[in-house]
């Protein structure tokens, strides 16, 4: 049996990635502060691995927040993210050496004025200044594992990875991401009769999108299967397709009755104009993989919010 662990396991991915390790029967332990576990503290760190002996470590922990959030909480969030990262590495290079950790990386850490998102090109410029704290700790997560992987032979892989939605995602729209904010809104405003619902940003942004649960499905793959080819390298988790946030509005409210006024706030930030990724070495390691279709999971989204309200 292999031993799994799964960091941030009660957060929104972390819950996903539960789901579809459960379908599989694969048992794991969930590991995050709510199950009384501090990643920042490295001796917390080194009693869980000493304790668990994983041979697979899901890293899904982060703080992590809405664009508005990752600045106004930057050094927060730039502090948080840096001991989690660093904690964890020097506790696994301490007490369990061998095992494979799996990393998703926000494809915030790609730089801000990139067109479309390519692997081997995913350093070659700044940061967009809006994911700044965030996304630096994205590339840093990436240069720890290699650094580990130079010394101590750590292997990790890294999975780049969209703007994700789903269920189990936070019911504040300053904490949630940016879809899943948008449909807890909605699901607000209709139950409360709203007159108007304001939408962060002008709505020109694009933004390819990943179902939460289609990131767990790839996560049971790579653990059924570790030595696949094609994981030594950073690699996106991409479908090479976006939307506008007006063209997600326009899809959202057509699963609502609302009849207000939609207003947006430009005075919050669009942050990078577009984000999509290239698919073609996706495709060439997970040839078969089927996304959820995208009305299938905006439906289950939408379902979620609402067996949740009121928030």
């Amino acid at each position: 049996m292999k031993k799994i662990v799964l960091l941030g396991g009660t957060g929104f991915v972390g819950k996903n990635v539960c789901e579809c390790l459960d379908e599989n029967n694969m048992e794991y332990i969930i590991v995050s502060r709510k199950t009384g576990v501090d990643l920042r503290d490295l001796k917390q760190c080194i009693h869980l691995f000493s304790e668990t002996k994983p041979d697979f470590i899901i890293n899904c922990a982060a703080h992590v927040g809405s664009l508005n959030y990752v600045t106004v909480q930057a050094a927060d969030v730039v502090l948080d993210n840096c001991k989690m990262i660093l904690s964890i590495y020097e506790a696994i290079s301490k007490e369990c050496p061998k095992a494979v950790i799996i990393n998703p990386i926000a494809n915030c850490a790609y730089p801000g004025k990139a067109d479309t998102y390519i692997e081997d090109q995913w350093w070659d410029g700044a940061l967009d200044r809006s994911v700044l704290s965030y996304g630096s700790t994205r590339r840093l997560l990436w240069t720890v594992g290699e650094s580990f992987d130079m010394q101590y032979s750590i292997r990790s892989i890294s999975l780049l990875v969209p703007n994700m939605y789903g269920p189990y995602d936070s019911t504040d729209p300053n904490k949630a991401h940016a879809l899943n904010a948008l449909i807890s809104k909605f699901v607000k405003a209709e139950k409360t009769c709203q007159k108007d619902l304001e939408i962060w940003g002008t709505g020109v942004a694009i933004r390819e999108w990943l179902y939460a649960k289609d990131f767990g499905r790839i996560i049971v793959q790579i653990l059924q299967n570790p030595k696949m080819h094609g994981l030594t390298e950073p690699l996106n988790i991409a479908q090479n397709f976006g939307l506008s946030v007006r063209e997600l509005v326009d899809i959202i409210q057509y699963y609502f009755n609302f009849k207000g006024e939609i207003r947006y706030d430009p005075l919050k930030p669009d942050g990078a104009l577009k984000k999509v990724m290239d698919d073609k070495k996706f495709r060439k390691i997970f040839p078969n993989f089927n996304f959820t279709p995208f009305e299938e999971g905006i439906k289950n989204t939408i379902a979620y919010y609402e067996s949740v309200y009121p928030y």
